[in-house]
């Protein structure tokens, strides 16, 4: 359902819930200085604080409302601020601080959400239906699991230094509040590895194919498998990211779009494609701080695509160059009289921003799948699903699997969902720069202490035990 209908849960259960406390109660940071978890007792109660949840990672726009994706792109050789309003000038700069406001608000919403989950799988004691409260749970294992790895995407030490898996992670919080444990330590980068993935088992077991949502805006047992996929392919672990991915492919629940439909994919609610989205509805929304108006021609505009991915197309790859509109796109890509180049198709709707923001599409799975097979041992089956996504494009088919074309077809049909700089990092590579007009940091080699942000100020401030990052002290 579309996240409208929160209300009405929230309100349904809130004189009970939340008479004693306000809104910020359920705002817990890392020192998790608040408890409610007495007040929750029924599978409504359990209900409304995960749409809770949900609507923390659409909120404003700090995490899957703007800055999560569009820190994954200007951190790469994809996409730069062109300064038009000032915005995301220091992050295409790689420039940072400690005090920055975008990895403040990145840590501290995260954190929020992980605090209303933890509410949700500490809970006990709860009336209602076991398999209803067990499919709740689920989802919030499954979404503290993703809410960590992207932390340690941004935040963690292993790809800075000589970073390892023994390197400073993220702290994976575990409790909403825990008096043994108010300033938790950064947990290893192996732990919170392994802490995902037992919060994603935990998911797996919890979760009944029956009891999913169709509405593809909330977790779902295959979302689970997805994410999972996802997270070990980072990692490396693709025996792991092999058969999660392969439990998508064979559920038959999703099927890659084909040309004519791939710019309405974008434009409309649960896609064939879309596995898992944040729901935007007109009247809750980012509004102009959100993905649209940073991408497109407009008072803000000002993450702007570069010439480097724009040649990656072939004429006819619907996901190419064509003139820039303010109306129905004809390819991803528009170009302006200017020459400057625009995502135009992604995130496309602007007064009401109401598209939904897709976390997991089915094409990602499948190249998940085609990366984890080449990495198996099976290049043959691996080139069969990578030629699943050019042939739906409009472009032209591989001729066979290698890690390069994988990462260039990932680049070619993820761009502007926030993957690019997770690839280079995955792989061991420097972030390029491919155009210094528009790209003023240089060449960020591999190492760099750029390849992770800045621990907020406000936290290492107030937890002693929080190490800033290499680079930043």
């Amino acid at each position: 359902m579309k996240n409208i209908n929160k209300y009405l849960l929230i309100a349904a259960v809130s004189f009970g819930l939340l008479s004693s406390c306000s809104e910020n109660d359920l705002d817990p940071t890392l020192q998790q200085d608040k408890s409610i978890e007495e007040s929750v007792n029924t599978v409504g109660d359990l209900d409304a604080i995960l749409i809770g949840a949900y609507d923390r990672l659409s909120f404003d726009n700090k995490v899957y409302g703007r800055d999560l994706i569009i820190l994954g792109e200007v951190f790469s050789d994809n996409t730069a601020s062109n300064a038009n309003s000032n915005r995301f000038v220091t992050e295409g700069q790689m420039s940072l601080t400690a005090t920055s406001t975008t990895p403040r608000d990145l840590w501290e919403q995260s954190y929020k959400v992980i605090g209303s989950v933890n509410i949700i799988i500490n809970a006990e004691g709860i009336e209602g239906d076991a398999a209803e409260i067990n499919q709740l749970k689920g989802q919030a294992y499954a979404l503290r699991a993703l809410v960590h790895y992207n932390l340690l995407t941004f935040y963690g030490q292993q790809h800075v230094n000589g970073g390892s898996m023994s390197s400073l992670g993220v702290p994976y919080v575990t409790a909403f509040r825990d008096s043994e444990n108010l300033y938790p330590i950064r947990n290893t980068v192996e732990e919170v590895k392994n802490m995902a993935y037992a919060d994603l088992e935990m998911a797996s077991s919890l979760m009944t194919v029956a009891l999913n949502d169709p509405s593809k805006e909330f977790i779902t047992s295959y979302a689970v498998r997805a994410i999972e996929a996802r997270i070990s392919n980072y990692f490396g672990d693709f025996t792991r990211s092999l058969a999660a991915a392969k439990a998508v492919v064979d559920s038959g629940k999703y099927s890659v779009v084909g040309k004519d439909e791939y710019l309405n994919s974008f434009a409309i609610d649960g896609a064939a494609n879309s596995i898992f989205e944040i729901a935007f509805t007109a009247t809750d929304n980012p509004g102009i701080n959100g993905l649209a108006n940073i991408y497109q021609k407009g008072s803000y505009g000002d993450v702007i695509a570069l010439p480097n991915l724009a040649a990656l197309y072939e004429e006819g790859d619907i996901r190419g160059v064509s003139p820039y509109t303010a109306g129905a796109p004809a390819s991803i890509i528009g170009k302006e009289e200017s020459g400057t180049l625009r995502n135009q198709g992604k995130y496309p709707s602007t007064a009401p921003y109401e598209d939904n923001v897709s976390v997991s599409r089915y094409e990602e799975v499948v190249l998940l799948y085609a990366e984890a097979l080449l990495e198996t041992g099976n290049a043959g089956e691996a080139l069969t699903y990578l030629n699943m996504i050019p042939a739906k494009r409009g472009a032209s088919a591989y001729t066979a699997a290698t890690k390069e074309n994988i990462l260039l077809e990932r680049r070619k049909e993820l761009a502007f969902e926030g993957f690019r700089f997770h690839d280079l990092a995955r792989t061991k590579q420097n972030i390029p720069n491919p155009d210094p007009v528009l790209i003023t940091h240089g060449v960020v080699e591999y190492g760099s202490y750029n390849f992770a942000m800045p621990i907020p100020a406000s936290e290492v401030d107030v937890n002693s035990n929080v190490v800033q990052n290499f680079g930043f002290n």
